[in-house]
């Protein structure tokens, strides 16, 4: 298992979450969720995880990406994060705001602008942060329906999840 623990920027908890360690490639650490994990959200309350899912926390790279199984609307959700911090059996990463979603219809929306903008002013982010937020988030929208880690690498992440399912 690995702790996985989004924050914002002045240390307060976003998400928290206890998932699987299911490797880690040249992209990097992949967890996964089965249906019935619970997350806790920052206000404290949980909420209960209703497909299978996996999550890349690459090394060195401002954003984090979950991948949904099918039926869900969103096929990827990117995140807009500081680089994660690995313990040993922990991640940590903050997430500046800016998330990114690749619809299993194609379309791709860029999401939270609104917040990323406020919360610039209210956690006094600096001008590097907002910089490679902004570059980050337009590297993301240009390559996530068309190249990799994001086209095909997370379907055998996702299919070793099921397989734990179906052992278990």
């Amino acid at each position: 298992m690995v702790r996985t623990l989004f924050c914002k920027y002045d240390g307060r908890p976003h998400r928290l979450l206890e998932a699987i360690n299911l490797g880690e490639d040249e992209h990097g650490l992949w967890t996964g969720s089965l249906p019935g994990t619970r997350a806790q959200r920052a206000d404290g309350t949980w909420v209960t995880i209703d497909h299978h899912r996996v999550r890349l926390f690459p090394r060195g790279q401002w954003w984090s990406a979950l991948f949904n199984d099918a039926p869900h609307a969103t096929r990827v959700y990117c995140d807009i994060t500081m680089p994660a911090e690995f313990g040993v059996d922990s991640v940590t990463a903050v997430d500046l705001d800016l998330d990114v979603r690749l619809l299993r219809d194609g379309t791709i929306k860029v999401m939270d602008e609104d917040e990323f903008e406020a919360h610039q002013h209210l956690y006094a982010y600096p001008a590097q942060v907002i910089a490679t937020a902004r570059a980050t988030c337009t590297w993301i929208t240009a390559n996530i329906a068309t190249a990799e880690p994001f086209t095909t690498t997370y379907k055998t992440y996702l299919q070793k999840l099921k397989t734990l399912t179906s052992t278990a």
